[in-house]
């Protein structure tokens, strides 16, 4: 369901209404772990070490929070979708800036990974890296990934599918901003092909006349 070019709007489609029923991506604490490796917010090798560390129940309550952060801000994506950001619009963020105040990130110095055709006179760079001293940490990578929504994104390019009982949103970064669809393999080609069964109704009734 990684559809929407951007991990904040990919996090909000992890629950979806494709056809009837609505699916849920994040309905346990595996499923939150595989959802944060899919989406490459945590390393792989991360995940192992917290599912190994975690007591019973840990993963699924953070699971939990991890779907109230994300119904929360689904309501502000709904609210200004479509438009602009308005700097009042700060106000309303402060349950994620005091997640993201959470944050263990620090920067290292380690070795690079140089190639023949790296044209980079130092061997050492810089990385940025995080402590993970519990779960809960899980939810700041994804909080991040919202916060670079929110601030490195036109919301004015932030969509719904148009689908008929589709639910998922998506980034238009199309050149003429004319993206109507979650995929053109599915709710565009249902749409498709109901203009085509409505064409072909129009033209029927007309035949018999």
């Amino acid at each position: 369901m990684f559809i929407a070019d951007s991990r904040g709007l990919d996090f909000l489609n992890s629950i979806a209404t494709l056809v009837d029923e609505p699916i849920e991506f994040i309905g346990c604490g595996d499923d939150f772990l595989r959802w944060l490796r899919e989406a490459e917010l945590v390393p792989a090798e991360v995940l192992t070490s917290l599912r190994h560390r975690a007591t019973p129940g840990e993963l699924d309550d953070v699971a939990a929070q991890a779907r109230t952060l994300r119904e929360w801000f689904r309501g502000f994506v709904d609210e200004y979708c479509g438009k602009p950001l308005p700097p009042t619009a700060l106000r309303k963020l402060e349950p994620l800036n005091r997640l993201l105040a959470r944050d263990e990130e620090f920067g290292q110095i380690v070795a690079r990974d140089r190639t023949p055709s790296t044209a980079v006179p130092s061997g050492l760079q810089w990385e940025v890296q995080r402590r993970w001293r519990s779960t809960e940490a899980l939810l700041v990578p994804v909080a991040k990934a919202m916060a670079d929504l929110v601030c490195s994104e036109d919301f004015s390019d932030v969509k719904r599918c148009e689908g008929r009982v589709c639910t998922l949103f998506f980034l238009d970064k199309t050149r003429a901003r004319a993206r109507r669809w979650c995929s053109m393999a599915i709710c565009g080609n249902r749409a498709k092909q109901a203009a085509h069964r409505k064409r072909a109704k129009r033209s029927a009734r007309r035949a018999r006349k």
